[in-house]
């Protein structure tokens, strides 16, 4: 696996996970700001099946990680945003993988159509100060205030091969994502 030029992983790794193949994702968390909540999705197959979650998935090689995030939203979700921001880069390493998953994180405030079930997710609204962490991933809980606050982060996590369990962590709150 070659490196991908749109990967920023490079800025804030040390030098061993530098050389890690990386591979990009988008993670979009729809939020009603009047009702004081934000979408999650339960992922019905695949990586990460039986979780809570915000939307998102493989940046395609020719679209940007913001148009990613565009798409994967309206695919898994309905919903197409009107207004997104970058809030955070999450990197994971799991023991058992030798490819890191760079994870860029987006806020959706503004977005049209409403929120159906498709085949991958179904959609549900959570208060934002009351989110089940107990069904979502271990690493949410612990980024999930910096979103509230509308402060931007980098965090690393690495799992134990259960997807589980975290056996190290880096959480951050940066000025900029622009790298």
């Amino acid at each position: 696996m070659h490196a991908d030029p749109r990967s920023v992983a490079r800025h804030v790794e040390d030098a061993e996970h530098q050389t890690m193949p990386h591979r990009l994702y988008t993670l979009v968390f729809p939020f009603d700001q009047a009702q004081a909540r934000v979408l999650l999705g339960m992922k019905k197959r695949g990586f990460g099946s039986n979780k809570l979650n915000g939307f998102g998935g493989k940046v395609e090689p020719s679209e940007t990680i913001a148009q990613g995030a565009q798409r994967e939203l309206a695919e898994e979700s309905g919903l197409t945003a009107t207004k997104i921001e970058q809030c955070g880069l999450l990197l994971f390493y799991f023991e058992d993988s030798p490819v890191a998953m760079e994870v860029h994180v987006y806020a959706v405030r503004e977005f049209s159509g409403h929120a159906v079930e498709t085949e991958e997710m179904r959609p549900q609204w959570f208060g934002m100060h009351d989110m089940p962490f107990n069904q979502m991933w271990a690493d949410d809980e612990r980024w999930w205030p910096y979103m509230l606050k509308a402060q931007k982060f980098v965090g690393r996590f690495w799992f134990k091969a259960d997807q589980v369990t975290i056996t190290r962590e880096e959480l951050r709150p940066v000025e900029s994502l622009d790298f």
